[in-house]
């Protein structure tokens, strides 16, 4: 017997929204997060623009304590934490230091460079020849497995403790094991998510790739432009985004609230052959990845009502949106409605996957989907595979039992969740 995973609990940390409530607001109205920012101009940036999550240094205190945070430098793990201890609080759990330790629940929390500012500040101090300065926390907030070293001391979390990274299909990943870690019995809960830093020091490397736009340092939050004709590369995001899965028995028997059902997914890798290099997809291996998920699920291809595409504003839309119909086998005014939160919110990177997750899952429990924005003149090759009616522009209330959500990484490595309504 295998047992059925729900998801009781949402956390988020976006560029948009710091907690659910905001965030959920936040993509019913297409409202963006993308903001200009005068440090990347002053580094010769070409994107001087990108989405930074908004938190006060008030707000940090209602999660860390004073000295958690003395000398503490690392975004990503700061939004990590908040987002991980808000699911956890939606899910009906009491946070206390003192609490038992819970054999029961764990943690799989993403990342893909954690403590980047950290680092750069315990490198200028070395090679100042002030290493007794470091401090006693630069490896905890620049290790990989900070973030999760971080919630399962705070949550007292005795089951598996671990951290994945799989660039931008990281969140999708986490969520996939620890699904898998329920289902196979050897866990009732799991937290899982992921996080990204925010900053130049993070996405420098990506505007020197030529990938990220140019052309919106003036209008911010017109620069993300997924599917769009217009679109002329991503802008960078940063953020957390965070679920309790549950086995249904668990849930049941606390009475818990279930925002939707996780039935099943799929993890692959192109390999870099084929066409797939460690920047670009091989296609035949992103089909398989939402075919086998599809089965895996035992679900069919008519089923699905909403898909939530990886979709970053670049010369790949189009591809993607070509493999999503081949391995559907649905085109035209059959094909789902398809969106993408990058249009809010750019990029988030390592964050991407978990973020969308939870857009995803919002869509579901509110039985909505969130409208594309910049999405004004869809891009010709796209149009030749779908209707431009299923690129949703304004926010669209319509009932949604299954929804998709899939990423797509460098490295040429691909997942792709299905979720559906609880009822």
């Amino acid at each position: 017997m295998k047992n059925r995973v729900v998801i009781t609990g949402l956390g988020v940390v976006a560029p948009n929204g710091v907690d659910i409530d905001a965030f959920t607001q936040a993509i019913k109205r297409g409202e963006s997060g993308i903001t200009f920012h005068q440090n990347l101009k002053d580094l010769n940036f070409s994107c001087c623009i990108g989405g930074i999550p908004q938190i006060s240094e008030e707000k940090k205190l209602e999660y860390l304590t004073p000295l958690q945070l003395r000398g503490f430098n690392s975004s990503g793990i700061l939004y990590g934490c908040i987002a991980g201890m808000d699911a956890w609080k939606s899910a009906g759990f009491d946070i206390n230091s003192e609490s038992d330790l819970d054999y029961d629940s764990g943690t799989i929390f993403g990342t893909g460079t954690s403590g980047v500012e950290k680092f750069r500040e315990a490198i200028y101090k070395l090679d100042d020849n002030q290493v007794k300065r470091l401090g006693s926390t630069v490896v905890v907030q620049t290790m990989a497995s900070g973030i999760s070293a971080f919630l399962g001391g705070i949550l007292g979390l005795g089951n598996q403790v671990t951290t994945n990274s799989s660039a931008c299909s990281t969140g999708t990943e986490a969520i996939l094991m620890g699904y898998e870690r329920i289902k196979n019995g050897q866990a009732k809960r799991m937290l899982v998510g992921s996080c990204s830093d925010d900053g130049p020091y993070i996405w420098g490397g990506f505007d020197a790739m030529r990938v990220m736009t140019y052309k919106h340092n003036e209008s911010p939050e017109h620069g993300s432009r997924p599917m769009s004709a217009s679109a002329s590369g991503f802008v960078p995001g940063s953020g957390a985004g965070a679920l309790v899965l549950e086995s249904l028995e668990s849930a049941i028997a606390r009475n818990a609230t279930i925002y939707a059902e996780v039935l099943g997914g799929n993890i692959n890798s192109g390999g870099q052959r084929d066409g797939g290099t460690m920047t670009a997809p091989n296609a035949d291996a992103v089909k398989r990845c939402i075919v086998d998920a599809i089965e895996n699920s035992n679900v069919l291809a008519e089923d699905i009502d909403v898909i939530n595409g990886h979709l970053t504003a670049t010369s790949k839309d189009s591809l993607e949106i070509e493999n999503w119909t081949k391995a559907l086998n649905r085109k035209g005014e059959n094909f789902p409605y398809i969106n993408s939160l990058k249009s809010m919110v750019g990029h988030c990177l390592a964050a991407a996957g978990s973020i969308e997750s939870v857009a995803t899952v919002l869509q579901i429990k509110e039985q909505f989907v969130f409208p594309n924005m910049n999405c004004n003149n869809v891009h010709p090759d796209i149009l030749e595979f779908i209707s431009e009616e299923k690129i949703v522009k304004k926010a669209l209330n319509i009932p949604i039992n299954i929804a998709v959500k899939a990423s797509f990484g460098f490295g040429d490595v691909n997942g792709c969740i299905i979720f559906k309504r609880y009822i």
